[in-house]
């Protein structure tokens, strides 16, 4: 099972749950903006645009959802990721901005079928106070969620012990319980896409 595609395909977006297609399961990204989300995305769909990469953070401003296409024969039915707009970035219009909360919180908590929530972390920085912010948030309202450490590539490597222990503490968890990727360099990316199989996999 081991790095098998995850083939995605763009399906719609939208501004509120209810405007999304029903899914037999999902699994969503979260994170700050400038996390590295969308590049996560297409390092998982070995796809260089599929989700719109830029410099500019906080480009993502709509629930972004796509359909998995793969099938695979192992039980998957297909189901979908979501790309959760990024929070935290002070420049984008102060209406859009207001009304993020309300679109994150109201898909966290409303979405049927809604498996995991894969909250990306900057692995070069650690946890910010927003991140800590949405972790409680989620844990205090019980909606199953997976930390991802993004960006390690950035770590040198004679820091990294050090920086995964300061992330994990951040975050509350064991070390062992966070996943560290690069998009750049495709450091276990074939280990996220199997957790992305297995919550899908609804048959």
């Amino acid at each position: 099972m081991s790095g098998r595609p995850l083939k995605l395909k763009f399906v719609s977006s939208a501004t509120r749950t209810h405007q999304l297609p029903e899914t037999p399961a999902e699994v969503a990204f979260v994170g700050r903006s400038n996390v590295g989300k969308s590049s996560l995305i297409n390092a998982l769909a070995n796809q260089k645009q599929l989700a719109r990469v830029s410099n500019t953070p906080g480009r993502t401003q709509l629930i972004n959802i796509f359909e998995v296409v793969d099938g695979g024969g192992s039980g998957n039915t297909g189901g979908t990721l979501v790309d959760l707009p990024g929070y935290g970035y002070a420049k984008v219009p102060g209406h859009i901005r207001k009304d993020w909360g309300p679109m994150i919180e109201g898909y966290l908590l409303d979405r049927e079928g809604l498996e995991m929530v894969f909250v990306l972390v900057d692995g070069a920085i650690g946890p910010t106070p927003l991140d800590v912010q949405m972790l409680d948030w989620l844990a205090d309202n019980e909606v199953p969620h997976t930390i991802v450490a993004t960006k390690m590539d950035k770590v040198k490597s004679s820091k990294r012990r050090t920086r995964k222990k300061e992330l994990a503490e951040g975050c509350r968890l064991e070390v062992g319980d966070i996943v560290w990727v690069s998009s750049a360099k495709a450091v276990n990316i074939d280990q996220l896409r199997d957790l992305v199989h297995s919550h899908l996999a609804v048959g």
